[in-house]
């Protein structure tokens, strides 16, 4: 917040009215700092782009559950699906910039400005970068009962049918959309995109045979754990600890990683010191046990970046996301 200064004649004055009216005209005065230790004084809103439920839903609910107890607010969730993870930008760009609303961060929302005619946004200009926070674990998964037991089966049968493979993601343009088309590029395979709103909603389509694979974060996990689906690959470094036997893309021959790390932003001009407190507050919540066990429970790697560190981040990888775009010839409009 800008400091002001009282007019002059109001600064003439003060010597006649002593010490303690100095005092008191002094406390009248707005400053950043007196600002900032009535911050925040009321809950601040976070918006979540995705479902209810999704793995990004559940670990950023831990995590704002975690900062609030350092904040003495609540950080209230709203969810706004759709439109790939990007329903919420243009709300979260147009929002006051005084710390009491947040958004969740990601590829998509830098992305998309580079893949319509008219752009609502730029990820670079539009938002304080408070901080990074972790990446998902990608992966694809099937369901149980269909005849593709590898990557290499389920590959053999899309080159031979053309077209007939679908796969569920959290939607157009999204990372792991994108992803699936390069990796449809490299081996030689079309495939049908059937996008969704959100993760969760991805992995009933699989379950009930209506998409043939789900390629998207780790909420399918549990069903493979039970046995109702069956993964065929992971696009993490190394293999997952809870998946031993599913190889990466990396050892099916692909030089790919794809974590699609993500953080927390607000709109663009906050002041300093109220993304201080906000960037404590979160990277304390992402140190507790509590929040490292739902990030466990996803196999989020974690991936912090500070408040400058991240702004860095976002500005080279949207010099990246307009030349992959570009490479790739993908427009939504």
């Amino acid at each position: 917040m800008e400091q002001r200064n009282p007019p002059a004649g109001r600064r003439a004055a003060w010597p006649r009215r002593g010490v303690l009216g100095a005092g008191l005209a002094g406390l009248a005065l707005p400053g950043i700092g007196r600002t900032q230790e009535r911050y925040p004084d009321r809950p601040v809103k976070l918006f979540i782009p995705w479902t209810a439920g999704s793995s990004s839903d559940v670990q950023m609910r831990s995590l704002c559950e975690e900062a609030a107890k350092v904040l003495g607010q609540p950080v209230v969730i709203e969810n706004r699906p759709g439109a790939s993870g990007t329903l919420h930008a243009q709300a979260l760009a147009q929002a006051r910039p005084d710390g009491y609303t947040l958004g969740q961060m990601h590829l998509s929302v830098v992305r998309r400005p580079f893949l319509v005619q008219r752009p609502q946004w730029d990820a670079v200009a539009d938002y304080t970068h408070i901080m990074r926070v972790c990446g998902w674990m990608y992966g694809v998964a099937i369901k149980a009962g269909r005849p593709w037991k590898t990557w290499a089966e389920f590959i053999a049968y899309g080159r031979a049918n053309p077209g007939k493979l679908t796969f569920a993601t959290s939607g157009i343009a999204t990372t792991n959309h994108l992803a699936m088309e390069d990796l449809g590029v490299r081996e030689g395979v079309q495939f049908t995109h059937v996008p969704f709103r959100g993760s969760s909603e991805g992995v009933t389509a699989v379950l009930s045979d209506t998409v043939d694979c789900i390629a998207d974060s780790s909420v399918w996990v549990p069903h493979v754990e039970s046995g109702a689906m069956r993964a065929l690959n992971v696009w993490t470094e190394t293999r997952v600890p809870r998946l031993p036997d599913v190889p990466t893309l990396k050892e099916l021959g692909h030089d790919m990683v794809v974590t699609s790390p993500y953080g927390i932003s607000g709109p663009r001009g906050m002041d300093p010191a109220i993304v201080g407190t906000l960037h404590n507050a979160f990277k304390a919540a992402l140190d507790t046990q509590a929040n490292a066990t739902v990030r466990g429970q996803f196999d989020m790697p974690a991936q912090y970046l500070s408040s400058a560190d991240y702004t860095a981040f976002i500005t080279q990888r949207a010099a990246y996301e307009r030349e992959m775009v570009t490479r790739l010839g993908i427009k939504l409009d």
